[in-house]
């Protein structure tokens, strides 16, 4: 459930997981930029890596509030089209999914000016979920308008009816705002995320997500780092392990290549 291959970057290795919908992850490539030696144009790949305090997905904790090793490859394609994969472990007890996660995406992202936008789908996997039928297909789109050492992104997700939602479908609406902190390598982060539907672990289908924090890069470096306080709330919430819908403080050490 990576949450914005998403333009938080889901965005990039930090734990999108802790944020939103897909896309992010994944490198758009100016045709003009990338030629071959032989004239063809060329594709871009890359790899991300990270180690996470907790797995949150919309605020909940998928990982049973232990760490959780994370990692994605990304193609970008012509024309602003790309593919990738991200995984990570999770908690098998905790809602039942079983102890992997496999996310597989695909769409398109471009620039118009200090405008982004981003489309495509994700299919969410769980190879060895229990018996059931647990994977399910989700699309997304966001809008990203970057604003001197701020961007906000507005996206939403909509899972239609399928069996793996009870036959019923989901909708997340979520917004994300980062600012740079002039002079140093630090990102204040945070979001906002409602969900209507299966995914909110709640009695009435309805649930309020949140975050804040912060990000840094290490100068010369392909690693990063973070911090994020994560919450969810809702109207009687599911809980019967009596933590995973907790707020919680997620620490996350990644590397992206």
């Amino acid at each position: 459930m990576l949450t914005s291959v998403r333009s938080l970057a889901a965005a990039s290795v930090f734990a999108l997981s802790a944020f939103a919908a897909p896309s992010a992850m994944a490198q758009v490539v100016n045709p003009a930029d990338e030629v071959d030696d032989d004239g063809g144009i060329g594709v871009e790949l890359s790899a991300n890596v990270a180690i996470v305090s907790e797995y949150r997905f919309r605020g909940v904790d998928l990982s049973g509030g232990d760490i959780a090793i994370q990692g994605g490859i990304d193609l970008g394609l012509p024309a602003g089209f790309y593919l990738g994969t991200w995984a990570s472990s999770i908690d098998e007890d905790t809602v039942g999914y079983g102890h992997t996660e496999l996310d597989i995406y695909g769409g398109w992202a471009g620039e118009f000016g200090n405008v982004s936008t981003d489309v495509g789908v994700i299919v969410y996997i769980y190879p060895n979920a229990g018996a059931g039928d647990f994977d399910y297909v989700e699309f997304y789109g966001s809008l990203g308008y970057a604003l001197g050492p701020a961007e906000v992104t507005v996206g939403i997700a909509y899972a239609p009816d399928q069996a793996s939602l009870g036959d019923t479908d989901n909708f997340y609406i979520y917004s994300d705002v980062g600012v740079g902190i002039p002079g140093t390598p630090v990102t204040v982060t945070g979001h906002l995320g409602y969900t209507d539907g299966f995914l909110t672990f709640t009695d009435d289908s309805e649930a309020l997500d949140y975050s804040i924090g912060l990000e840094a890069g290490l100068p010369g470096t392909p690693v990063s780092l973070g911090v994020a306080l994560v919450g969810v709330e809702g109207d009687a919430l599911i809980d019967p392990n009596g933590t995973f819908t907790d707020d919680g403080v997620v620490l996350t050490l990644g590397a992206s290549f």
